[in-house]
């Protein structure tokens, strides 16, 4: 279940899949499945290949579960 309190991030802000679980208070599993509907988006790291989060899809997405 996702966190009752809005989750405190920065608009402009890159997180992880770990701090954009914390932040949401949900299950990496749970945050994947989200992804894969489009619930959320996410982007690429081109270095790494890595997903990140912004901190106005956080908030945008954590609004439409309230």
């Amino acid at each position: 279940m996702i966190t009752a309190t809005e989750p405190r991030v920065t608009l402009d802000g890159r997180y992880t899949v770990s701090q954009t679980c914390l932040a949401l208070g949900i299950h990496r599993n749970t945050l994947q499945r989200y992804t894969e509907q489009g619930l959320i988006k996410c982007g690429l790291r081109r270095e790494t290949a890595r997903k990140f989060y912004l901190g106005r899809d956080i908030i945008k997405f954590w609004r439409a579960q309230i």
